[in-house]
């Protein structure tokens, strides 16, 4: 009776073991047919899914839009629109492969005591197209920019608009950020770096946009120069053109006049000065050209002159005849000067005395420094031109109120140094303007 209870006890556990196995197996079957636990997939756990739901949650991981910052602009970018490719189902694939490898007892063994399975990690593998990436930043950035403006010349209220300060996105500085983010499965943001313009300074790139497009509709010839005696930055538009001397001229007659002389001028020569400057004298500049020859005679004062510009660099200017005289039989009537000699000239220069626009400003620039204690004048003539005497010339020039082309442009309290002229073909002013802002030389033809 004994035996027969044990031998049924025997049975029955026998029976029990085999019955838990057996639904151990088929648990172990289902569950082979699930990735096992600790599965992750290009970042994603997929562990105790299907490969159908595997593969469906590695894309809309990674299908999810990337959140680009611009400051506080949230804009969506969908990782489709920038060529991001990844093959999930292959992914997932390579996964289920790994977990086909594991002996299927010994993954049995490890199911039926709890025991953990070993993990299994496939990387991700993707790739997308930067340039196209690129350029969709560029656009967003384009649409958001708020570039520095530069100022402005406000036309026909003589006045100018200042610049603005902006921003902008640097777009090939941001594009690592959004690359990361478009391979992450969380924490999908990114911002674009901002870069701060400055308010753009004036410049006389704007005056001479402004000066060219007023001389496009002008019916005749313009020949302008203008300097920034602070930087030494120029405009020449036509600056190279040879031009009629006029009575612009004089500016030369009177810093020739105070190098001649070997102390301050007199009575007499202070009132040539004077007439010649203010009221524009032609009387008077031959008078000084006396002076300045040594002996009454205009013409070689004339001479005197040209040679005085031949020194200076100013190869362009010249006085073959003086003002309001006639060609003399054995002298010349005017000399050849590579601004003369262009083939294509029409500015129909006077042939007795010549000049251009950017050598009028380049005498005026020297006279300038000159009275500041430096420069090309003081280089050239170390003892015989001194800053006292190139300051009398720019006050004395001060004192000319009329021809106010260059004056009629500024305020009334704007002191301009300038000296003008005009025949029946041209006129024209060369100045220094003492602006608030600086000092420029402007002449104008």
């Amino acid at each position: 009776m004994l035996k027969s209870l044990q031998r049924f006890l025997v049975l029955t556990l026998l029976l029990i073991g085999g019955l838990y196995l057996a639904y151990a197996l088929f648990l172990y079957g289902r569950a082979r047919q699930l990735l096992p636990p600790r599965t992750t997939v290009a970042g994603v756990a997929v562990g105790g899914l299907p490969t159908v739901e595997a593969v469906a949650a590695v894309e809309a991981a990674y299908q999810a839009p990337v959140i680009v910052y611009y400051e506080d602009n949230r804009i969506e970018l969908l990782p489709q629109d920038v060529g991001f490719v990844m093959d999930a189902v292959r992914l997932v694939d390579e996964a289920a492969a790994q977990q086909a490898q594991q002996a299927y007892w010994q993954g049995f063994l490890q199911f039926l005591f709890k025991q953990s399975l070993d993990p299994i990690e496939v990387p991700l593998q993707a790739t997308h197209d930067r340039d196209l990436l690129a350029d969709r930043l560029a656009a967003l950035a384009a649409f958001l920019d708020s570039p520095a403006k530069p100022p402005q010349l406000l036309v026909g209220a003589s006045s100018f608009q200042y610049g603005e300060a902006g921003y902008v996105a640097d777009v090939a500085a941001s594009l690592a950020d959004v690359e990361a983010a478009l391979y992450r499965t969380a924490d999908r943001q990114a911002r674009l770096q901002i870069v701060a313009q400055p308010e753009p300074p004036l410049s006389l790139d704007l005056l001479a946009e402004n000066i060219a497009a007023q001389l496009e509709a002008f019916g005749g010839i313009g020949s302008v120069y203008v300097m920034d005696l602070q930087t030494g930055e120029e405009i020449s538009i036509n600056g190279d053109v040879a031009i009629s001397g006029l009575s612009i001229l004089k500016i030369a007659i009177f810093l020739e006049t105070y190098r001649v002389l070997d102390q301050p001028p007199n009575e007499y020569v202070q009132g040539l000065l004077e007439d010649t400057a203010i009221r524009s004298s032609n009387y008077g500049a031959n008078l000084l050209l006396h002076v300045i020859a040594g002996e009454d005679n205009t013409y070689a004062g004339a001479d005197a002159l040209t040679a005085f510009f031949q020194r200076l660099g100013l190869e362009n200017s010249f006085m073959a005849v003086p003002y309001d005289a006639n060609v003399v039989a054995g002298r010349p009537s005017t000399h050849i000067t590579p601004a003369n000699s262009d083939p294509d000239l029409v500015t129909r220069p006077d042939p007795a005395m010549q000049t251009t626009a950017a050598e009028m400003g380049t005498l005026l620039s020297m006279i300038y420094y000159c009275a500041q204690g430096k420069g090309a004048l003081l280089a050239i003539y170390p003892d015989e031109i001194t800053p006292t005497e190139c300051q009398a010339i720019m006050d004395l020039m001060v004192r000319n109120v009329e021809g106010n082309l260059i004056r009629f442009g500024v305020p009334e309290d704007v002191a301009v140094s300038h000296k003008h002229g005009w025949d029946f073909v041209t006129q024209g002013d060369a100045g220094i303007v003492f602006s608030p802002g600086g000092d420029f030389v402007l002449v104008e033809y």
